[in-house]
Order: structure tokens, then sequence, then C-alpha cells
């Protein structure tokens, strides 16, 4: 059966996810924005709807080395509630019901589930995107950070999460190779986000681990205050399916 990727804890990831709708008016555009007007124009966009779906494609690596790549279609709803499903190249279940956390992969005919205040899940920090947290209350710090290549109108906001390693004092400067050093242990330190400064659309999320790990998430086609059902935050483990209660394995 399948685990966890291990990662970090719940509060980390709230931030993003109810940051992009289309359906928004957009705040006043400024030609010249400063960190924070960006900072106000995403928190504005999450703070704005009470569900979102998103297309996504996950790309999990170990040091310099890319382990896995997937895609799917996300959908969160507040409080804190998020469902990922996977479509390629296999199909899985990643669900939160704000209370509980469940991973299931049909072909293994195995459900993981875990308290959310004990999950280490990549993605549980991702319910920043279910309208629980601010990005100037998880991040100690937050700049602007290298341009992005592929999309010029978009930048890039750099988050020092609140308890790691400072990147902007020069006795502990947090370079890319330290970041993915094996060496470094297993803690976040830093999170990256791709967002549009005018509308505030959220393009992609890194997640930087110490210990060699990084994890990107690209999103797409955003729609957001859809009717979802309420059902589609919960589950339901189909009959003959094992329950195996903890983060006790690693998702391959």
């Amino acid at each position: 059966m399948r685990k966890f990727v291990p990662a970090i804890c719940i509060t980390i990831f709230a931030l993003t996810v109810f940051v992009m709708f289309p359906t928004a008016t957009a705040p006043h555009q400024n030609p010249h924005p400063n960190v924070q007007d960006v900072v106000k124009t995403v928190e504005a966009r999450y703070h704005s709807s009470h569900t979102l779906k998103a297309i996504f494609l996950e790309r999990y690596n170990e040091g310099r080395h890319t382990a896995r790549v997937e895609s799917g279609t996300a959908y969160f709803s507040r409080p804190g509630r998020m469902r990922w499903e996977y479509e390629s190249p296999e199909q899985k279940l990643f669900l939160t019901d704000g209370k509980t956390t469940w991973f299931y992969v049909p072909a293994d005919h195995t459900v993981s589930r875990i308290s959310m205040k004990e999950s280490s899940d990549w993605r549980t920090p991702l319910s920043l995107l279910t309208g629980k947290a601010s990005l100037n209350r998880y991040c100690k710090r937050i700049d602007f950070g290298d341009p992005p290549h592929d999309t010029p109108g978009n930048v890039t906001l750099r988050c020092v999460p609140i308890g790691s390693p400072d990147a902007n004092k020069p006795d502990n400067k947090i370079s890319a190779d330290q970041a993915l050093s094996p060496d470094a242990g297993g803690q976040i330190q830093l999170v990256i986000l791709e967002v549009d400064p005018q509308t505030g659309w959220l393009a992609s999320v890194t997640i930087r681990q110490a210990g060699g790990i990084q994890m990107e998430y690209s999103f797409g086609k955003w729609e957001g205050n859809l009717e979802v059902p309420e059902t589609m935050f919960h589950f339901v483990a189909p009959k003959g399916v094992a329950i195996v209660e903890g983060d006790s394995a690693t998702q391959h």
C-alpha cells in the first residue's frame, strides 16, 4: 500500500487556493505594485469565493531528480476542505473534510485515514487555499523572487515560513542548492507563489523542503463559487476496501 509523502504540518497552505477567481472584480490595478499590494490582491481573491475548482499538474522532486509527475482536478471548499482527483498516470483520491484526511488508491484496495492535526502530507499545507490563514500570518518574510520565464506578466512571491531559517539574513542564507540538500533536515524552508499581480490568480505553488524534497503544483482553468455537492468532501470506503489508521506509509 502507499503512504503519505512526508512534509510538514497543517497550517501551511490554506492561503493560496482561494486566490484566483475569474468571477471576482479585479482590485485597482497598480502598474508598479509592492509586495503587500500583491499579497492583498491574492488574499482578496481567495476570500471572495466559498468553492474553487482547478486542473493541476503536480511534480515531486527528490534533489534534482523528478520522481513523480501527476495530474488531475482539485476542488476546494470553506472551511478547510479539499478533494484532489488524480487522473494520470493512475487514479487516486486525496480528500480532507476539515478534520480527517483520506488517501485512496483503488488499485490497492486500501485507504489511509489520519487526523489533519497529525497529518504531514504535502497537500495539507495547501489547505491554506481553503480560507484558513493569510500569507502575512504564515510567512515571517515575503519578498519578490525572480520573474517567471514563461509568463512575464506574472510575479513570484517568496514566502519564508515562520519557524524556518531566514533567507534574507546574511548568516542564514538559503540557496537553491542548500534547500535541496539531502542533509538539510525535513523542514519547509521556502514557499514560492507565482501570481498575476493585477488579478490575484495563482499559477503555481512550489514547496521547497529541507532534505532534498520539492513539490510543485501548477494550476489552470480556475472556476469559483461553483455548486459543489457536500458529499464530494466526505469519504465513504467502498465495500472490501481496508482502512489503515495513521501516517504509516509513503505514497509512491
